[in-house]
């Protein structure tokens, strides 16, 4: 049994090709049309077609000479984009005589679909489209040209670049050789292939069909890649809105293909995904949700998604939780990660303060949020937490264990209750995130990125804070070691240290060695130094989103902690000799 097996099913006649259509869903809903990439056939859009269903009156075709469709005769000159364009005008006439349908290309799906959206002849048939991993050959070859006419290094690099990952593309301009790969021993080898390297799921895809797929498939690029690169059309202007979902680990195809596509394509939203190639087949719960939301957009007469945020290309749809969410740092972080348009889960030990940042991420941008409440210190309760966020939420694309509490006083004036208070927060707290969220993104194999909040603390000694810049240093350290053991798996790590930011960390802090009252004015006292500092944590959370794009090692955010972690490297003398004076407090 397949996830299509419960499909109803119908034979399209186009151009001399019979092609074997999949419907599920209520045809009175809007049609949503996939079309599948080399070498699949429509299965490989099961699991995204089965979620969409309940909303949607979902199609998938397989492509001429794929699946259960037949093959043109001859084979050289039935796959041109023409004759594929033809194909598609079939389906949807039969399947939606009376509505445009909504278009969803993956691979060399979404590279003809560019074609169907940018052609006179289908203008109306079409509400909106959703490319991921497959470009216009149109504005390839005007991105090619636009580098040899000015080959600047930058765009010399992306040329080279790219020219490297399409090197199954010159294969398969080869005669007979790809045919007799797919038919041998790369057909049996392929399901193992996607599973080992791309992390794909085995059950019902790939289908038996593979071998005599990949070899029709071929005449795919013979048929256009040449032609098109070599003269491309200069009115490849899409005339639908357009959702771009970019997997960040594509194997094939750099992100840098897509800049200025907004000149061909002037509706555009753009989506970044900690992903491999095959995207369907690895991500199906995210694309369901990310073409749920745009279809409706589009329905409902809106364009674009609502996430306006500067990072809304990169983040938008992402899974992040924040510990510590309740205030500070860590509700500035949550809202810079929901005006992005990422789902947020806030997490904070304060139930009430961490469903308001959860109502408050709604409101300013994120799709949706949720409040949990958890001790970080506690093993077991974050135990907890993880399995019921990948149960109910996902897997996490982004971790930011920001949790923490502050404490200030001599070495002997600190006590051993004291010390385990302060590094069950702020280190085991880091330590069990990692631990469990980062298993559980290790375990995906789509990437991630881990955040840990450190301190200028970390690299900067004080006679005041023995304790709270010990623990601060143990996170440096052990995002250090993490950022190393976890690079070959596409899963970032970053330390962010700040110095004096404007928090209620100040008003919390515990002093040791003095009695309730001092402890009460040293809190007032260093709470108006802070107020007077006056660095919003909102800049943090700016730092934590650009280290994470960027994804950074060590980011000290304030000027002082940037001046101090320079120091720590090249005059740290200097640092023990601050270190002796004692703080006027």
């Amino acid at each position: 049994m397949t996830v299509l097996d419960g499909a109803r099913e119908r034979w399209v006649h186009s151009g001399g090709v019979e092609l074997c259509v999949a419907e599920l869903g209520d045809p009175r809903q809007p049609t949503v049309v996939l079309v599948h990439g080399y070498p699949d056939s429509k299965e490989v859009w099961s699991e995204v077609a089965a979620r969409l269903a309940g909303a949607f009156h979902v199609v998938l075709y397989d492509v001429r000479g794929h699946g259960r469709s037949t093959a043109p005769s001859p084979l050289r000159g039935g796959f041109t984009l023409e004759k594929l364009t033809d194909d598609f005008l079939a389906v949807a006439d039969a399947v939606s005589p009376g509505r445009p349908v909504h278009l969803v290309g993956h691979d060399w799906g979404s590279v003809q679909s560019w074609e169907f959206v940018t052609v006179k002849r289908t203008e109306g048939r079409v509400a909106s489209f959703t490319s991921m991993s497959g470009p216009s050959l149109d504005h390839f070859g005007h991105w090619i040209n636009k580098r040899l006419r000015r080959p600047t290094p930058r765009r010399v690099g992306q040329l080279l670049g790219q020219g490297a990952k399409s090197w199954y593309v010159y294969l398969l301009h080869t005669p007979v050789l790809p045919e007799l790969a797919w038919r041998g021993p790369l057909g049996k080898r392929w399901p193992g292939i996607l599973e080992r390297v791309e992390k794909v799921p085995g059950g019902d895809y790939p289908t038996a069909s593979l071998p005599s797929d990949a070899a029709h498939g071929a005449w795919l690029y013979r048929d256009n890649v040449r032609p098109r690169l070599r003269r491309p059309r200069e009115d490849a202007y899409a005339h639908v809105p357009v959702q771009l979902i970019t997997p960040l680990g594509d194997a094939f195809l750099s992100e840098r293909l897509y800049d200025g596509l907004e000149l061909w394509a002037p509706q555009l939203t753009r989506r970044a995904l900690s992903a491999r190639h095959w995207v369907p087949r690895t991500r199906p719960d995210r694309l369901a949700d990310w073409i749920t939301e745009f279809v409706t957009a589009t329905e409902d007469g809106r364009s674009g998604t609502g996430a306006k945020g500067k990072y809304a290309d990169r983040f938008g749809g992402q899974l992040v939780l924040v510990t510590g969410a309740g205030n500070g740092i860590g509700r500035a972080t949550a809202f810079a990660f929901a005006e992005a348009g990422a789902r947020v889960v806030a997490v904070d030990r304060d139930a009430e303060a961490a469903a308001r940042t959860a109502e408050l991420s709604r409101l300013i941008g994120a799709p949706a949020a949720w409040a949990e409440t958890v001790d970080v210190s506690d093993e077991q309760a974050m135990e907890k937490l993880a399995a019921r966020v990948a149960a109910e939420y996902g897997v996490v694309d982004v971790l930011v264990n920001n949790a923490g509490i502050g404490l200030s006083g001599s070495f002997f004036d600190t006590t051993p209750e004291d010390w385990k208070k302060v590094l069950d927060v702020n280190l085991w707290g880091v330590i069990h995130g990692c631990r469990l969220f980062g298993r559980q993104m290790a375990g995906r194999g789509q990437g991630g990125h881990i955040v840990n909040t450190a301190s200028a603390a970390a690299f900067q000694p004080s006679r005041a804070l023995p304790a709270y810049g010990t623990s601060k240093a143990a996170v440096l350290m052990l995002s250090e070691c993490l950022r190393a053991e976890l690079a070959g798996q596409g899963i970032g790590v970053t330390a962010i240290c700040p110095g004096l930011v404007n928090t209620n960390i100040t008003a919390t802090a515990h002093f040791a060695g003095v009695d309730a009252e001092e402890e009460r004015r040293r809190q007032r006292r260093t709470a108006r130094l802070y107020g007077a500092r006056n660095y919003p944590p909102e800049k943090v959370a700016d730092a934590v989103l650009e280290a994470v794009v960027h994804n950074r090692a060590v980011v000290p955010v304030t000027p002082e902690a940037r001046g101090a972690h320079l120091m720590s490297r090249f005059a740290p003398g200097v640092l023990r000799r601050l270190a002796r004076v004692k703080p006027p407090l």
